[in-house]
């Protein structure tokens, strides 16, 4: 599958064309301010003339770290649209966090307001040149996108950190075009859609509601909050059309009676991607917002985008990640790279125009996980690169995904390779638990002992999750310990962070 290198005119320019055509149409809601589309590009467009009067030159990278919101949408588009690569951080990042990612990325300047700089415990130490967004984004500048290429990088994002370091993966103007395109035409989005975003821009997935309503002119309603009650008090008042959350914030969503009990009227279009949701996760869903259609997906930082499954298939087979998105292919393939058998678990390969370029300046680790393709097909480039995920699925005879864990994540216990996410999913069918996340800890004897974090439901009892999972569960596959917590551990990206978990036992392996 080749990927186009026709000039595309810069990603900067789907909010360029969205401000021509609907100058006055809302494009962000903020608590009580209103952006609309003119205004947003001409913000864009003063950042984009300060970066080029500050010395910033095509491909030189651009620190953006600002709350979430108009200001930062417009320094994004601003930093592409004047040739540079952005490099979103996000805002709850501590000094330290916020140097590291500058200088692996060898950002020449950052974009911040003085606000965000002064709730930092300390200075950030940086070589890059620090402006302040506020003071050049109303400049008032006309300016024109620089023409870019399908293939030439316009972002550098760094992953999450769930499973080790954060590594900065080169995401180019045309897999951000593409998935936008694509989402938008399979999700329906239009521009007279609300697209809620309660996630981070540093986080693909939070970008992609940026993208999608720029692309589509839809108004895009910032409804950032620690407390699940306010969500969804925004989403009614705001009267927001799509939702996009992570399976932990669906957990907490679904925690709130006026999420729970009562639809949300104004709600037609909701999506999970980011981790898998959990079949009973999935039917409360269903039962709380019965008028929403649910796009349950699957993407993963280094393809944006991989497989969705439409809402007509979400009642028949709750558990399945579906099929690849237009214009993709997702592969199952065995150890020695041979294609799966129906029903056989194997590792899941991405080919297609969302594939990224790699990992920023780690050509090992791009080695690793970017590949050529084993079953290419006659015609195809040599060139060709796919992604090999780590997620290990599989695929019925009728061509429906199914995830079952990762295979990094894989515990070993009893002679048996068990999945976490498999054992989650029935401790979260108990109906006792509101949040968990299984983990691992030595054991001599086992090999691996099973560990269940939970944060019990209102009303749950620990005692009846212990007898449910011994009833649903094989022996090799039962938690060895449970733990109760208040709360647990999320990435700023809104998924549970393992690591941090992990880190917690080695250390009380140590005391």
């Amino acid at each position: 599958m080749r990927r186009s290198t026709a000039v595309i005119l810069n990603i900067a320019n789907r909010l360029w064309k969205s401000a021509a055509a609907h100058a006055a149409h809302p494009a962000i809601v903020e608590g009580g301010a209103v952006t609309d589309y003119a205004t947003l590009q001409r913000r864009a467009g003063g950042i984009a003339a300060a970066l080029s009067a500050a010395g910033i030159r095509g491909y030189d990278r651009v620190g953006i770290f600002l709350d979430g919101g108009a200001e930062a949408v417009a320094a994004f588009f601003g930093v592409v649209a004047a040739g540079g690569i952005a490099v979103v951080i996000n805002e709850s990042l501590r000094p330290r966090q916020i140097e590291h990612i500058l200088e692996v990325a060898g950002a020449r300047a950052l974009l911040t307001s003085e606000d965000l700089l002064a709730r930092q415990p300390r200075r950030i130490e940086t070589a890059s040149r620090v402006l302040i967004t506020r003071e050049i984004a109303d400049s008032g500048a006309s300016y024109t996108p620089v023409s870019r290429t399908a293939l030439d990088p316009a972002q550098i994002v760094f992953t999450s950190g769930s499973t080790g370091l954060p590594k900065g993966v080169t995401v180019t103007h045309g897999n951000l075009q593409t998935a936008a395109e694509t989402v938008i035409e399979y999700l329906g989005v239009t521009q007279s859609d609300r697209i809620a975003s309660i996630l981070p821009f540093s986080f693909v997935y939070g970008m992609s509601q940026v993208l999608c309503a720029a692309g589509s002119g839809a108004t895009l309603v910032v409804a950032r909050s620690p407390l699940a009650s306010q969500v969804v008090t925004e989403l009614r008042a705001q009267r927001v059309t799509v939702l996009a959350a992570v399976p932990p914030l669906w957990q907490q969503l679904l925690n709130v009676p006026g999420f729970r009990d009562q639809p949300v009227p104004s709600l037609r279009i909701a999506t999970n991607a980011g981790g898998h949701l959990p079949v009973p996760v999935v039917r409360a869903l269903r039962r709380a917002q019965p008028h929403a259609r649910l796009f349950l997906m699957y993407g993963l930082t280094e393809v944006l985008r991989s497989t969705f499954l439409p809402p007509e298939e979400v009642d028949r087979r709750p558990d399945s990640m579906g099929k690849a998105i237009p214009g993709a292919e997702v592969l199952v393939l065995r150890e020695d790279l041979t294609p799966c058998a129906p029903d056989e678990v194997g590792e899941l390969v991405h080919r297609g125009p969302t594939v990224t370029l790699g990992y920023w300046n780690d050509p090992e680790e791009t080695a690793r996980v970017f590949r050529p393709n084993p079953l290419r097909p006659e015609g195809a480039p040599d060139s060709e690169r796919v992604v090999f995920s780590g997620d290990l699925v599989r695929q019925d005879a009728d061509g429906w995904l199914y995830f079952v864990g990762r295979s990094q994540r894989m515990i070993k216990t009893l002679g048996y390779r068990v999945s976490p996410d498999e054992i989650a999913t029935v401790v979260y069918a108990s109906g006792e638990v509101a949040e968990c996340i299984i983990t691992s800890e030595p054991d001599e004897a086992r090999g691996e002992r099973i560990v269940a974090f939970v944060v019990l439901a209102g009303g749950g009892s620990l005692e009846r999750l212990r007898l449910y999972v011994g009833v649903e569960l094989p022996r090799p596959m039962q938690p060895a310990r449970f733990e109760v917590r208040d709360a647990l551990p999320r990435l700023p990206s809104g998924k549970h962070d393992v690591a941090a978990l992990r880190g917690e036992q080695r250390q009380s392996a140590w005391t």
